[in-house]
């Protein structure tokens, strides 16, 4: 096979991060050399494939670092700022020596000074830069190379929590290792497209996790970092404008932080635990592209309901679902169908995720007085066709949502609860009357995100659970069941990205009685089915039988949704047949 020659610009990028030195580089720009006879052959356009070359030159080994465990008690031995500053990676012992990996071979600087401050025979194994740094950051934690700094700073002190003098502690807080340790946990967070960050403290621990993909993962942080937990708190607090001094009750606060020229909203909430206190933060991306609604993933049916829906000129639409579920980016892309200049769009939000053009938006400011209730009767002082009530908490809020949809406005606004049904008897539980509700209400859509899989990793499911989902759910032939492996790309996980399942649900002649009769949820539900309404949990079989996503996943986010009758003995059994515990509402 012919060899190609590497590209001049990988190369010389490589000379100057001392990786390649200028005579390898020239010899692998003169064919005449021989690459092919040198046992290489393909192209040679990548790190990878250079650093193989110069291993097998200079007679040492190259790793991927792939199915290579580091062991703790090796990478223990050496300081991580310095693993960290000069991409360093200890492995192993073997015969008296320690195998380091590294991507710079005439860079010894880092070798050396390990070297000196351990007196240890080291053996140098190449891997990629790329390869290093993930292995690094996976064993040493966010930060390693900033809490090792702290750590060697014998004047930097972390006051007590039950000191009252904080002045120490607003010091510390300032210091510029842990104002640089908090700004690499939010860039980490934002990079893994982490939703909330979780910074929890324990006896002896401090744990941070990233909830991803609507599941909390625990990040790898240096052991050391509980003694810096104080200043770290008080630096997030700090930056949401906080008081530092108070460690006994709640606060809440926001950060906004610019990354890339994109814009994060970040809402923070603190609150005292036994030992110390715990610190959530939510990331809200600003500058977030809205899909158009065909985008969405609703049924071809249940689009054209939501567009007929769109098109009228008054009542209430409300989208429902728990926190996080993508409720309002539902709505601002059904705001974005509609938004021309023919139409006042005027919407009231906490908070204003994404700055829409031609939308006139507010954002709620609880501290100033602006409510919802307060915010929603101004705004029919300002002659809207539209209004986006971001959510509906209170009786009051709710009282005039409906008062406006009968006074010729079309309303959107959200509600937390589990299903379609359940959203019209809870505006009834908030004190709205029944006939007010008939009258006003033209739609529930109900979400749930569930994890899509990873297109890298992704594996055919024959096992005996799947043959009894396609046999029960009857898939056709040609319909593949597909299960969630994990690799590089996902963080092991089997899933990158989320998608949204749907349960639309109009508001027909039949349902508006059972509403005035003040009916269940259930029986509503129950009438909705008669009419074609599809749930939660068959849309998301559907995601199941377009091979985006696996049973698994649709049993995790609808298992407590009651399922309609027909459908009880199949979704039991193949609950059963997959998970081992009884399907909900079975007994």
């Amino acid at each position: 096979m012919a060899t190609t020659n590497p590209p001049a610009e990988l190369l010389h990028r490589m000379v100057t991060d001392k990786q390649l030195s200028a005579a390898d580089a020239n010899a692998l720009t003169q064919p005449s050399n021989g690459l092919a006879a040198a046992g290489v052959g393909g192209s040679m356009d990548s790190e990878s494939d250079i650093l193989r070359w110069l291993a097998q030159e200079y007679g040492l080994g190259f790793s991927t670092l792939e199915d290579v465990e580091p062991e703790k008690e090796v990478l223990g031995l050496f300081p991580a700022r310095i693993l960290l500053k000069e991409d360093l990676l200890p492995l192993r012992r073997t015969n008296g020596l320690i195998e380091i990996a590294t991507c710079r071979l005439f860079q010894t600087q880092g070798l050396d000074a390990l070297k000196t401050m351990t007196g240890l025979r080291l053996q140098p194994i190449l891997a990629t830069r790329e390869a290093i740094q993930r292995e690094m950051k996976k064993r040493l934690g966010v930060g390693a190379d900033t809490i090792d700094t702290l750590d060697e700073e014998t004047s930097f002190q972390v006051v007590s929590d039950d000191n009252d003098d904080n002045n120490d502690l607003d010091s510390a807080a300032e210091d510029a290792s842990i104002i640089r340790f908090v700004n690499q946990v939010l860039r980490d967070a934002i990079e893994l497209r982490a939703s909330d960050i979780h910074l929890e403290p324990f006896e002896d621990a401090l744990r941070i996790r990233y909830r991803i993909d609507g599941v909390l993962q625990e990040v790898p942080v240096p052991a050391q970092i509980k003694r810096f937990q104080p200043a770290i708190v008080s630096r997030v607090k700090i930056l949401s404008h906080l008081n530092i001094a108070e460690k006994r009750l709640p606060q809440d606060g926001r950060i906004k932080i610019r990354l890339d020229d994109a814009e994060v909203d970040i809402r923070v909430s603190v609150i005292p635990m036994l030992h110390g206190e715990a610190v959530v933060m939510r990331l809200l991306r600003q500058n977030s592209t809205l899909r158009g609604m065909g985008q969405l993933g609703l049924d071809p049916r249940d689009l054209k309901a939501f567009r007929r829906v769109l098109a009228l000129p008054h009542g209430i639409v409300l989208v429902t679902g728990p926190t996080g579920s993508g409720k309002t980016s539902t709505l601002y892309t059904a705001l974005n169908e509609i938004n021309d200049a023919v139409r006042k769009i005027i919407t009231i939000e906490d908070p204003i995720e994404y700055q829409l053009r031609g939308i006139n938006q507010i954002q709620v400011s609880e501290k100033a007085g602006l409510t919802f209730s307060r915010g929603l009767r101004s705004i029919l002082r300002h002659d809207p066709d539209v209004i986006l009530v971001g959510e509906i908490r209170d009786r009051e809020t709710a009282q005039i949502a409906v008062q406006a949809s009968l006074t010729g406005h079309l309303v959107f606004s959200t509600l937390h609860t589990n299903d379609a049904p359940g959203a019209l008897t809870r505006l009834v539980d908030m004190g709205v009357e029944p006939y007010l509700v008939a009258s006003s209400l033209e739609a529930v859509l109900a979400q749930r995100l569930v994890r899509v899989l990873c297109p890298h990793c992704r594996r055919v499911d024959t096992s005996p659970a799947s043959q009894a989902i396609h046999s029960q759910l009857k898939f056709g032939s040609d319909v593949v069941i597909y299960k969630a492996i994990g690799c590089r790309q996902c963080r092991n996980t089997g899933y990158h990205g989320r998608r949204a399942i749907f349960e639309w649900m109009d508001a027909t002649h039949e349902v508006r009685r059972l509403i005035l009769r003040n009916a269940s949820s259930g029986e509503i539900r129950d009438a909705a089915r008669r009419n074609g309404l599809r749930l939660l949990s068959e849309d998301g079989w559907r995601l199941v039988r377009e091979g985006i996503t696996t049973p698994e996943e649709v049993l995790r986010v609808t298992k407590d949704q009651s399922l309609g009758e027909e459908d009880d003995a199949a979704a039991a059994e193949i609950v059963t047949t997959t998970t081992g515990v009884e399907a909900p509402g079975e007994s």
